[in-house]
């Protein structure tokens, strides 16, 4: 009995290397979100005379938008890797000293302000060209951007609960 015991523990504790497959398919996606991203910064540059100040502007907001996003998958993709599988051997090296110093708790904390920062710039971007969009659909962005500030808020709130306790 006391070996299937075993069998199990250490069948569940390997399972965490199946995470590896999200986190390199991570790492494949950001290589394709920077191509599309090289691709929006050649557009803008391309049309960078043509532009006025508000579609500069709008443009601009694109770019710090696709940024967010990637540091987003970069952060996500580290730290649950150091979270759920490992530690990385280059850990103590100056230039990386940071890995490792994100718990799961202060992950969601992070991943969530990244959210609403995001969230914030589409939410500019709408509002800068509100004239393509009708009421209904500004309100709605509004309140999914509203949902996504007071999530991050609560997590950040149950986190500090969380770590007030322990």
């Amino acid at each position: 009995m006391k070996a299937l015991e075993l069998l199990i523990e250490r069948t569940i504790l390997s399972a965490r290397w199946i995470l590896v497959v999200f986190y390199i398919g991570l790492a494949v996606a950001l290589g394709v979100y920077a191509v599309s991203f090289l691709f929006k910064l050649g557009k803008v540059a391309a049309h960078f005379f043509e532009y006025n100040e508000e579609s500069m502007i709008l443009a601009m907001l694109g770019l710090i938008d696709a940024t967010l996003v990637g540091g987003l998958i970069v952060m996500v993709m580290i730290s649950g890797y150091e979270n759920f599988v490992g530690r990385f051997e280059d850990a103590e090296n100056e230039e990386i000293s940071w890995l490792g110093k994100l718990d799961t708790g202060s992950l969601k904390i992070k991943v969530a302000s990244s959210i609403v920062a995001i969230s914030s710039i589409h939410l500019l971007q709408i509002f800068l060209d509100a004239e393509k969009y009708d009421s209904t659909h500004l309100m709605w962005v509004t309140l999914m951007h509203l949902t996504f500030v007071v999530s991050a808020l609560l997590l950040g709130f149950l986190e500090k609960i969380m770590k007030t306790h322990h």
